[in-house]
């Protein structure tokens, strides 16, 4: 599993020419479910990002974490962080995990943010998704679970 973390001033989701979700203050992930990956892996990812330190305090160090700056999260499904880039020019997503599963994962994951007493909005599983945002910083972290 891997997680692309974008601290953001706000950030937006459209499908189809309609914006689906959108935040102001908060962090951006782009969610990529692999093969092999485990609800410890889901429970393991929300622990760390819910505690991860990348808020500004007022002197501008790493001292916050989301929920002590009222933050939300825009979660997006992204399976093509799957490609190591290795190999060819043509990526390959062979490490994905199966749509169907990913999912599942995929709302497991955001419930579990939520049950964690988060605000997250989502983007579209499978679609075609236009994302934009205000990387804050830019602040900008690649974990992988």
């Amino acid at each position: 599993m891997k997680v692309l973390i974008q601290r953001v001033l706000n950030a937006s989701v459209t499908v189809d020419g309609e914006v689906i979700s959108s935040i102001d203050k908060g962090m951006l992930l782009f969610v990529c479910f692999e093969k092999g990956d485990s609800e410890d892996s889901l429970q393991k990812c929300v622990e760390k990002i819910s505690k991860l330190r990348i808020f500004d305090d007022e002197n501008g160090r790493l001292h916050f974490n989301i929920q002590e700056v009222g933050g939300k999260i825009l979660s997006v499904s992204q399976f093509t962080l799957s490609w190591d880039g290795t190999g060819g020019h043509r990526p390959s997503f062979e490490n994905s995990e199966i749509p169907q599963l990913a999912r599942l994962r995929y709302a497991l994951l955001n419930k579990m943010f939520r049950d964690q007493g988060l605000e997250v909005s989502e983007g579209r599983f499978g679609a075609d998704m236009k994302v934009s945002l205000v990387n804050d910083g830019p602040v900008t972290f690649m974990l992988q679970f």
